[in-house]
């Protein structure tokens, strides 16, 4: 997500165009309007996605009287809400961490940034490895056993699909980061990134809600 401006090339060796006028820093902040609107719409079909089986799951779960469902001749048990808020913490707590390494590259704290950005990349992954646990831990009748199996796995195994991409995308930009592609007035990739990584944060809290609470 960085453009031929970010990286200061072609441009008889003045970073960012700076040498042409400022004519590539007014291109750089253009394009950089139409690349924010463009991954902003790229959330808003993700969401829509996740409403699709949000809605289906109530639908689902509405036309059932006992919940959770009864599966051969027993009440399936309710998640582990215990350990599902310690994983919530540990995802809540790197968008804390996202958040401050996005504002200390602002503030040129490449070192400060370097400790929240790998921070944000470990919780993420402890995230993931939590959520394996409890797959291979919850007792709701499997992928197909039971709605409540199909819908859990379905939806929170989605979300965990998006917080891989997300660890993959924000390690890239930290490799990005060591390359030089961004300095403190260019870094729409870390700002992207970071949205990214709160909107992560923001459907989980639907979900934790959803299975553990509701």
């Amino acid at each position: 997500m960085t453009t031929a401006a970010e990286h200061g090339h072609g441009h008889g060796g003045d970073a960012h165009g700076h040498g042409h006028g400022g004519s590539d820093e007014i291109i750089y902040q253009e394009t950089r309007d139409m690349r924010l609107l463009g991954f902003v719409l790229f959330l808003c079909s993700d969401v829509v996605l996740f409403s699709a089986f949000v809605f289906a799951y109530l639908y689902l779960r509405g036309t059932i009287d006992e919940w959770p469902p009864i599966l051969n001749g027993h009440q399936l048990p309710r998640l582990d809400l215990p350990f599902a808020e310690f994983n919530s913490i540990v995802l809540f707590g790197s968008g804390v961490t996202m958040h401050h390494a996005l504002e200390n590259w602002k503030h040129g704290n490449k070192g400060r940034f370097d400790a929240f950005m790998g921070a944000t990349i470990v919780l993420g992954i402890m995230f993931l490895l939590g959520q394996g646990y409890e797959y291979s831990h919850a007792q709701i009748g499997g992928w197909s056993g039971s709605i409540f199996g199909a819908s859990f796995f379905t939806l929170t195994g989605m979300h965990g699909f998006h917080v891989f991409c997300g660890v993959c995308y924000l390690a890239i930009l930290w490799w990005q980061t060591k390359k030089g592609h961004y300095d403190q007035t260019h870094y729409f990739g870390l700002t992207a990134g970071t949205l990214y990584w709160h909107f992560v944060d923001v459907i989980w809290v639907g979900l934790f809600f959803l299975f553990y609470i509701f």
